[in-house]
């Protein structure tokens, strides 16, 4: 869309004649000059009449004047038409609004926002080398990247080997335009990101405190290379997992019962003896007839 259609849907909206930067209508004397969006400022004050050179304005009542006028830009009806107008280019390569307030940017902002537009497009690869990237292994190696951080990982959930992983997130650097032996994985994927070739909606794990090269090293001496400092993780090889439950002996019950008694000798029976009758307490006459 150009200018010129962008000024169109601009001028044309409904709501353009309520816009905050609109003069007050000539039937209200009390508010004659001043803004629509809020009376107490001048429709002058989003800066688009120049002001002499022998009467500057001072820099503290310019920064309180763009403040208010940006408030009354942020409840405007037709914000998002008076932005897209203010930013476009004119044929001649020009913003469409140099000067002034416009969409609640100022003038110098909307002139970076141009400067690093037109960086970005020179910087950008070509359709060739992004549809190249949009292919579904590289595809699967920029997903299965921006959910591991280990080189083996990213190649089992890409669904190929570690060498071919590791050969397309190299070819990856190289199309978008990053440099193979300098850049970060996620400076891989938030370029990604940035040229679409990455879906916005998935989500990177970050790489932590020591950042993860995006590629192998160029002279092929490390397949990941490992910013220096980062402590070496021993992996462990961890218990079996037995079954709870015993397992059932191939050797017969009756077998290892005859083994047991082989191995112990011969089994003596417990015999309970008898309980043994005392005899009766004696009486006093008993004792003294024995005793005579």
């Amino acid at each position: 869309m150009d200018s010129l259609t962008a000024r169109a849907l601009l001028t044309e909206h409904r709501h353009y004649r309520y816009r905050g930067c609109a003069p007050v209508p000539a039937d209200v004397a009390d508010f004659t000059g001043q803004a629509l969006g809020d009376p107490a400022l001048s429709i002058d004050a989003w800066g688009t009449v120049d002001r002499p050179d022998d009467d500057p304005e001072p820099q503290k009542t310019r920064i309180a004047r763009e403040r208010a006028a940006i408030a009354v830009c942020e409840a405007c009806p037709v914000l998002a038409e008076c932005r897209a107008y203010a930013t476009r280019e004119t044929l001649g390569g020009q913003l469409a609004e140099p000067d002034g307030i416009w969409g609640g940017i100022r003038s110098l902002d909307r002139h970076r926002a141009l400067i690093r537009r037109r960086q970005a497009d020179t910087a950008r690869p070509p359709a060739a080398a992004l549809t190249e990237a949009r292919t579904d292994q590289k595809q699967a190696v920029l997903a299965a990247l921006a959910r591991e951080v280990d080189e083996e990982l990213v190649a089992f959930r890409a669904g190929m080997d570690l060498r071919a992983a590791n050969w397309h997130r190299s070819a990856l650097c190289g199309l978008l335009g990053l440099d193979r032996d300098a850049a970060s994985r996620e400076q891989l994927l938030t370029r990604a990101r940035e040229l679409g070739v990455l879906d916005e909606r998935v989500k990177v794990r970050p790489d932590g405190r020591w950042p993860i090269a995006a590629a192998p090293n160029g002279d092929g001496s490390r397949q990941r290379r490992i910013a220096p400092g980062m402590p070496q993780q021993v992996v462990l090889p961890g218990y079996q997992h037995l079954p709870r439950s015993r397992r059932p002996s191939p050797v017969p019950a009756s077998v290892l019962a005859a083994r047991g008694r082989a191995r112990r000798g011969p089994r003596l029976r417990l015999v309970t003896p008898p309980p043994v009758q005392l005899p009766l307490p004696l009486t006093t006459s008993t004792v003294l007839e024995i005793a005579a």
